[in-house]
C-alpha cells in the first residue's frame, strides 16, 4: 500500500468510532410509560412509529424508544417513571392520569406528552389551557365530560327495559368520569351500582360481583385496566351473560356487546406527532394540546343475538362497524 493511501486508511478508520459515537449522541430517546400489559403494546408502538416516521424520525436511525409497561399493577407506575428519568429520555409519553403524575414526580424538566382519556386537563391543573398548556405537559386529552351520558343512552336505546347498571371505575383515573356518569344516571332515571377496579388483578372479581348484583348491563369507564386486553374483558362479560359497553372499539370487535369511543392505536399515532415536535425544539408549554380526531361506534350483533338483544335500526344506522 502506498504511503498516501495508508494515511487515508488510518484517518478513515479513526473516524469510524467517532462517527458512530456522534450518531449515538444525536439519537433522541422517547420513553413510553404504559400502565397496561406489555403484550398489548405491539400495535400501539407500531402506530407510534408510524407517527414518528411521518414526522421524519426513524427508530435505530435517529430515535430510540424506551418502553416501560407496568402490567396493570399500579404500584409499578412510579418506579417505571423513575427508570425513564434515570435513562435520561428526551420526552416521556405517559398514558393515563396516574402515569402523567408519576412522570411529573420523577422529573420536573423532562417534557411530557400525555395520552389521557380520563382527566379534565385544565380543571386538574395539568395544563393552563388547551391552546397554551403553559408547563411541562401537553398531549392528547379526551376532554368530553358529557360522553358518559352517550354510553348510558346507547344502552337504554338498545335495551328499553334497562333500569340497573353496574359501573366499573378505576379510582386511579380520578373523579371526572364518575361525576359525569352519576349525573347522566340521574337524568336518565337509572340505578347505578359503582364498583371500584384497582388494577387488572381485581377485574375478574369485579365483573363476577356485577353478575351477582342483578344488573341489566355493565358500563366500563375509561381506564388502561379496561383497554389493555379486550379479548379477556369480552370473555369476562360474556361469562356473566351481561351486555357491556366501553370506550374502546376493540372490545366489541373481540366479542363484547358495544363500544363507543376512540382507538388507543390512533391516540398513539397522534401522540407521536406531538412528541416529534418536542424533539424538534418546541416547548410543551407552547405546544397546543389536542383532542381525539376520530370516534367509532362498534356493535357486535353476534353477541347481541346470543344475549337475546334486538338492536334497533336507529342504532344500526349510526354504527361505524357491525360485527356479524
Amino acid at each position: 500500500m502506498r504511503r498516501r493511501e495508508f494515511i487515508r486508511f488510518i484517518v478513515a478508520a479513526a473516524a469510524w468510532p467517532l462517527a458512530a459515537h456522534a450518531q449515538q449522541q444525536l439519537r433522541k430517546k422517547i420513553g413510553i410509560l404504559y400502565p397496561g400489559l406489555s403484550s398489548s403494546l405491539a400495535p400501539r408502538v407500531a402506530a407510534f412509529r408510524d407517527g414518528l416516521q411521518a414526522a421524519g424520525y426513524k427508530e435505530l436511525d435517529n430515535v430510540e424508544l424506551v418502553l416501560q409497561a407496568t402490567e396493570g399493577d399500579p404500584t409499578r407506575t412510579m418506579p417505571s417513571a423513575r427508570e425513564l428519568a434515570e435513562r435520561k429520555v428526551d420526552v416521556i409519553v405517559a398514558i393515563s392520569p396516574a402515569a402523567v403524575h408519576a412522570a411529573q414526580s420523577a422529573s420536573t424538566t423532562i417534557p411530557i406528552i400525555a395520552l389521557d382519556l380520563e382527566s379534565d386537563p385544565v380543571a386538574s391543573g395539568l395544563i393552563t389551557s388547551l391552546s397554551r398548556p403553559g408547563g411541562q405537559v401537553t398531549g392528547v386529552f379526551f376532554d368530553f365530560p358529557e360522553f358518559s351520558k352517550k354510553w348510558l343512552e346507547l344502552l337504554k336505546e338498545a335495551i328499553p327495559q334497562l333500569t340497573k347498571i353496574a359501573v366499573l371505575w378505576d379510582p386511579a383515573t380520578g373523579p371526572v368520569q364518575m361525576k359525569g356518569v352519576k349525573s347522566a344516571g340521574n337524568a336518565l332515571n337509572l340505578n347505578l351500582e359503582i364498583l371500584e377496579v384497582r388494577g387488572l388483578a381485581n377485574l375478574a372479581d369485579s365483573i363476577l360481583v356485577a353478575g351477582r348484583l342483578g344488573v341489566d348491563a355493565i358500563l366500563m369507564l375509561s381506564s388502561p385496566v379496561f383497554g389493555t386486553n379486550p379479548e379477556h374483558l369480552a370473555g369476562l362479560t360474556l361469562g356473566v351473560r351481561l351486555p357491556a359497553v366501553t370506550l374502546f372499539p376493540d372490545f366489541a370487535r373481540a366479542g363484547g356487546f358495544m363500544a363507543y369511543g376512540v382507538s388507543p392505536v390512533n391516540m398513539f399515532r397522534q401522540g407521536a406527532s406531538l412528541a416529534a415536535k418536542v424533539l424538534n425544539g418546541t416547548k410543551p408549554s407552547e405546544l397546543p394540546a389536542e383532542l381525539p380526531t376520530k370516534f367509532e361506534l362498534v356493535i357486535n350483533l353476534k353477541t347481541a343475538k346470543s344475549l337475546g338483544i334486538v338492536v334497533p335500526t336507529s342504532i344500526l344506522a349510526r354504527a361505524d362497524e357491525l360485527i356479524e
